[in-house]
């Protein structure tokens, strides 16, 4: 199992208390693993050192801004590919499908296809086979890297590790790929651009953008407990 993963999967959710204490320990765990290198590592320094010191209001805000304010850096792959067509929704049936097929039983509120989500199940799986489940929305990898660049530096950190771990060229042009980016600068923009309802697959599915993965918080508390003491441990 990657610590790796499920570290980053934490690093992209909303933030919280709990990550916030575990983060000035993440570095270590990161190095542990050994999946990411020196450099790699060091690029994610910053957002770690943010989370570390910075009020946990103003990094929610922060957050919330950058990733839940438009579509243009949504966490959700398949809006991305799909959009809001009936493609997603089967889509984010046959990847709860591979979930629950490879032992994981999403229990968060979240659809299928956030991202964090994806990476969990990632770290579940053997080394070769998680990056090539991970390459397989590389595109849509390579786009959030490109556009977080230019917006969050230190989140950009999390995705181009991510895309260096698949091997992906982050030059490459993605944008014929993958649905227009929308990026309201108003509230009347964004509610319309928010207009249709999103796809669900079953009752408790809906997105409030601040669901945690058992695993990943499992990970969370581990970081906070202190040491010696038995860490939480997720059922």
């Amino acid at each position: 199992m990657s610590v790796t993963y499920r570290i980053l999967s934490a690093l992209l959710q909303y933030p919280t208390a709990d990550v916030q204490k575990a983060a000035p320990e993440m570095r270590a765990a990161l190095i542990e693993d050994g999946l990411l290198g020196a450099e790699q590592i060091a690029a994610l320094d910053p957002l770690l050192g943010k989370l570390a010191v910075s009020d946990l209001i103003d990094i929610q805000e922060d957050y919330v801004e950058l990733f839940d304010r438009g579509r243009v850096h949504s966490l959700h792959l398949f809006e991305h590919v799909h959009g809001e067509s009936r493609d997603r929704g089967q889509a984010m049936v046959d990847l709860r499908d591979r979930y629950l097929a490879a032992g994981l039983d999403p229990v968060s509120n979240e659809l299928p296809d956030y991202l964090p989500q994806f990476l969990e199940y990632c770290s579940i799986l053997p080394k070769e086979e998680a990056v090539e489940q991970l390459a397989e929305p590389g595109v849509v990898l390579v786009a959030l890297a490109q556009r977080l660049e230019q917006r969050d530096p230190n989140y950009a950190a999390i995705l181009i590790a991510l895309c260096d771990l698949i091997g992906v060229d982050r030059s490459i042009d993605v944008q014929s790929a993958i649905k227009p980016a929308d990026d309201p600068d108003d509230l009347e923009a964004l509610d319309a651009a928010w207009e249709e309802e999103e796809v669900t697959f079953g009752a408790g599915s809906a997105p409030d953008g601040a669901g945690e993965c058992p695993q990943a918080a499992a990970m969370v508390n581990r970081f906070a407990v202190p040491a010696g003491s038995e860490p939480a441990r997720s059922n």
